[in-house]
């Protein structure tokens, strides 16, 4: 052991055992790791970044590959001189010591060669903090926003990269640490007897500063060597940081070899907690996963399907992009665009920058989701042309650092009227006053709260100028500080001491820690309460910690629980700030809403709307800003995409006639039940009106009153026939004939009145069997005339035997033949598939029409057709008889009538079956009446003009002269 009262050891022996490689005779502390997963896993591993220090060597591109930089030059040495004779005792592992041998025998053949310097790891470090005590907590937090490159020159950016602007919000962790740190020391519940203390190391955001942080805290030197601790009376119990996931993620790899448990209080990667890997690793904010439902049903709840997503250039941005695309997917919306900045602030960054900045113009989304690793990101808005961009509503994750942070409220008013979702806010008694007693005295010792109090209070400290030489021009004028300044005299804004977000977790983190720690000494099997005689010793094992931190249950002076689940996660609750720029100059954030993942669905987010202050133009601060690809449909209209665009843009088209939407953005119209008809707007269904024809309708009263007056007429005729049934015109050509002839067509007449009327079974059933077989009597009857024309002339030629065939009895049982033929139509109708009553929906819209369906369309064109087989055989004897000597010839009057019955229902059929509804019986009706006033009065009107106005040729001499 070295001398003194350090207690130098062996990390690899006290964690793995004797199996560590040295170097036979060699100085004592000086170790290199032996274990194959140790080796692949720090000295091998490609992931930690180098700082620059000029043209890097053959060996130095090597160690860098390999991270051989780790190990330092006096490794490399302890390699070379690496004696096979005492490695026996790691048989096993030979093959990974040959490995070692060959990578450095060819490191140093190489060096050999190309002699320059070469990229090293930084050797020298120095705490920001410390404070010794009998358990050491490590440190890692970030002081200072930004990891900047210096400057070469005026056109060259440097790669190695300095700290820059330190933040006082950052302080504030740090002092959280400090604050409850001495909490626990005062407080007797907790380890008594036991002196608590920190070691504290800035990551400055740097990966490199991170690691170089962790190996010294490892090994308790200011220049690390890895697998070397040398803690003063001290064993050290695990480690608190960082608020990134980049660094924590450094951290853990190391940390986790010797299974020394690590607390973040800011890494919100779910990778950390949600594999095996780090099975140490614990955090006091939640999984970053748990926020991104949030952040959709924000959306949603808002309205806004169309948006914008800005991430980090990294693997947690990636992650980031695609699940808030599924969620926002899950939920109606559409991502417009999705972008990434680069992970370095250079001159490709400020390029892409300039790219983003252009889409971002361009863009329609009126909201940009901002997520990612903030610190870097938050860089790349301080490009000037971020003025110039049309104002967005930016929703920022809770990984992106507080905009406060930043202090360029010149540069960030375009986050004006944004919301973001930050870590719910804890309470930390009496740390308020702590705060505001800070005075500089108090840090001497540590540079860069040199740098915050001339930051914040533009004043220099004496005898400090010299660490300030890149600004000596700007400090020369500036005075000296009295040493009296408070943070207490601060603006809120700089340093706000009544909302603790992150500082809380800090807060709960060295509790947790602390809790852990006396449950486990507390379950020592030793007899008695931890005294001083009984401090924890080097021999303590620090994965005997992780026991006892899963199965933690405890509280902080606050009331706050302590816990966490078998992930190492604690429950995740938000705030949900609204951010609002001031015309002075200044921000502030609202609280307007909460997201709690664990409550019920219903009740998970919580916006009051009217605290909400958006982004005003002219326009009222109130009014909720829109951002949708299209307008939303309103009702009456339906969504219809649009081509290889997403589905969030669409097109409005209006609903179907029959069809209707009731709510907006509808991708379907709904169908109207049958009774009923979409209205004017349709945007609803209203009852169809009942159409029929009706005899209080003007076309039914029409054609009514038409066969009404029809029926009259040849009533009135058939009254002149009996009259004068003696004269010579009505006794020629069988007066029977003529009488059943005119009582058909009255009744065919009357027959029309059944189509007219609300349809019903009985009517229906009537209506066109009574018809049919009607009308055939009077067609038959003209055949049956025109067939006794025919014979009544021929039977005057000598020697001809038709004048038997001349008798009533004859001509009758012709009708009676003829009409039997359309009663076996009309029966066999009936019989299979009879009319009926039929609610038509279709044909007209709004209305129901009702009407008498044929029930067999073959039955109904067969009535017809035999009527017009009749008819045309009745024409064509008729027209052949037509110039057969006799003053009166009948048959010329029926080749007329018959030509118009002809017409009539020749042009009925394309009529009847061109329309629909009522005006289909109308079409009907109208046929019936046209034919039969065309019989009528081409048959019996000449007849009665002689009878009532020339009876001086009604006499048998002038009516058949071969009679004289």
């Amino acid at each position: 052991m070295p001398d003194g009262d350090e207690r130098c050891s062996n990390d690899a022996d006290s964690v793995f055992g004797s199996g560590a490689i040295t170097r036979a005779g060699g100085p004592r502390g000086v170790h290199v790791y032996g274990l194959p997963d140790l080796v692949m896993q720090i000295l091998c591993r490609p992931t930690v970044m180098l700082e620059a220090g000029g043209k890097s060597t053959g060996v130095d591109r090597l160690k860098a590959r390999f991270n051989f930089a780790l190990l330092g030059e006096t490794a490399v040495t302890e390699l070379q001189d690496f004696n096979l004779a005492k490695a026996t005792s790691c048989i096993p592992k030979m093959w990974c010591c040959f490995t070692l041998l060959f990578l450095t025998f060819q490191c140093t053949a190489w060096d050999a060669a190309n002699s320059a310097p070469g990229c090293v790891l930084q050797r020298s470090n120095k705490p920001i903090y410390s404070k010794e005590g009998d358990i050491m907590l490590g440190g890692i937090m970030q002081l200072h926003l930004l990891n900047m490159p210096v400057m070469q020159d005026f056109l060259k950016i440097s790669d190695v990269r300095t700290c820059a602007r330190p933040s006082f919000r950052y302080l504030r962790h740090l002092m959280a640490f400090v604050f409850a740190t001495k909490e626990i020391n005062h407080n007797p519940d907790i380890l008594p007897n036991i002196t608590l203390g920190y070691k504290i190391y800035n990551s400055c955001s740097s990966v490199t500063r991170t690691v170089l942080g962790t190996l010294s805290i490892l090994s308790n030197k200011g220049e690390p060597v890895p697998n070397y601790s040398c803690h003063r009376k001290s064993v050290l119990a695990g480690f608190i940081g960082d608020i990134s996931s980049v660094t924590s993620y450094e951290i853990a790899q190391l940390v986790k070899l010797y299974k020394y448990p690590q607390i973040s209080y800011g890494a919100l990667d779910p990778l950390l907690t949600e594999n095996n890997e780090f099975s140490s690793f614990y955090r006091t904010v939640p999984n970053e996963r748990s926020h991104y439902t949030g952040i959709s049903q924000v959306l949603e709840h808002f309205g806004w399907t169309w948006v914008g997503i800005l991430t980090s250039d990294d693997d947690s941005g990636e992650r980031a992009v695609q699940e808030l695309r599924n969620v926002i997917t899950q939920t109606g919306g559409c991502v417009e665009f999705t972008y990434r900045f680069n992970s370095e602030m250079n001159v490709a960054g400020t390029d892409r920058t300039e790219i983003i900045i252009n889409a971002i113009r361009k863009a329609t989304a009126q909201v940009i989701i901002l997520s990612g690793t903030g610190t870097s990101m938050m860089q790349y808005f301080l490009h000037r042309d971020w003025k110039d961009v049309p104002h967005k509503i930016w929703i920022t994750s809770v990984t992106v650092t507080s905009f406060k942070d930043y202090s360029f409220d010149k540069y960030l008013q375009l986050f004006n009227g944004s919301l973001s979702f930050s870590i719910k806010t804890g309470k930390i008694i009496g740390f308020k006053e702590f705060l505001s007693d800070i005075k500089l005295s108090m840090f001497q010792d540590y540079d860069v709260f040199d740098e915050l109090w001339l930051d914040a209070f533009k004043c220099k400290l004496m005898d400090r100028e010299s660490l300030h030489q890149d600004t000596a021009e700007y400090i020369s004028h500036l005075p000296y500080c009295s040493g009296n300044e408070t943070l207490q005299s601060l603006d809120s804004s700089i340093y706000d001491v009544f909302s603790f977000r992150i500082t809380h977790r800090v807060y709960i983190a060295v509790y947790a820690m602390a809790h852990a720690l006396h449950d486990m000494y507390l379950s020592d099997p030793r007899p008695g309460a931890v005294s001083a005689a009984e401090r924890p010793s080097q021999e303590q094992r620090p994965w005997k910690l992780n026991r006892y931190l899963h199965n933690l249950h405890s509280k902080t002076p606050a009331g706050d629980e302590l816990s966490f689940d078998f992930k190492g996660d604690v429950p995740a609750q938000y705030d949900i700030m609204n951010w609002v720029y001031f015309p002075n100059g200044s921000m502030t954030n609202i609280e307007v809403g909460r997201f709690d993942p664990m409550a019920p669905p219903d009740c998970q987010l919580f916006i009051k709307d009217s605290s909400i202050l958006w982004h005003s133009e002219g326009g009222s601060m109130n009014k909720t800003p829109r951002s949708v690809c299209s307008e939303s449909c309103l009702p009456g209209y339906r969504k219809a995409p649009i081509k290889q665009m997403p589905t969030c843009c669409f097109d409005c088209v209006p609903c179907a006639e029959g069809e209707f939407s009731n709510s907006t953005d509808m991708a379907n119209c709904m169908k109207c039940p049958e009774d009923q008809s979409s209205n004017i707007k349709k945007d609803g269904c209203i009852q169809k009106i009942t159409v029929y024809l009706s005899y209080y309708d003007s076309l039914g009263m029409g054609l009514a009153s038409v066969a009404v007056v029809l029926s009259i007429i040849t009533a009135g005729l058939l009254g002149i026939f009996l009259r004068y049934r003696d004269t010579p015109i009505v006794k020629a050509n069988n007066r029977d004939l003529s009488y059943t002839l005119l009582i058909s067509l009255m009744l065919t007449f009357l027959c029309s009145l059944l189509f007219i009327g609300r349809p019903a079974k009985l009517t229906c059933l009537i209506q066109q069997i009574a018809f049919g077989i009607i009308f055939t009597v009077a067609v038959s009857c003209v055949l049956a005339k025109t067939i006794t024309v025919v014979i009544a002339f021929n039977a005057t030629r000598p020697g001809s035997r038709l004048s038997r065939w001349l008798g009533s009895r004859v001509s009758g049982s012709m009708v009676l033949v003829c009409t039997l033929g359309e009663v076996l139509i009309c029966l066999c109708w009936l019989l299979t598939s009879p009319p009926h009553p039929y609610t038509d929906m279709q044909s007209e819209t709004g209305k129901m029409i009702l009407q008498c369906a044929e029930g067999s369309s073959t039955a109904f064109y067969a009535v017809i057709g035999y009527m017009g087989l009749l008819s045309f055989a009745s024409f064509m004897v008729a027209f052949l008889a037509r110039n057969l000597p006799d003053r009166f010839n009948e048959a010329k009057l029926i080749t007329f009538s018959m030509l118009v019955f002809c017409s009539v229902w020749i042009s009925f059929i394309p009529a009847y079956l061109s329309t629909k509804g009522m005006y289909m019986v109308a079409v009907e009706i109208f046929a019936i009446l046209a034919s039969s006033a065309g019989l009528l009065g081409c048959i019996f009107i000449p007849k009665c003009y002689i009878i009532l106005i020339r009876p001086d040729i009604n006499t048998i001499i002038l009516i058949r002269p071969d009679s004289a």
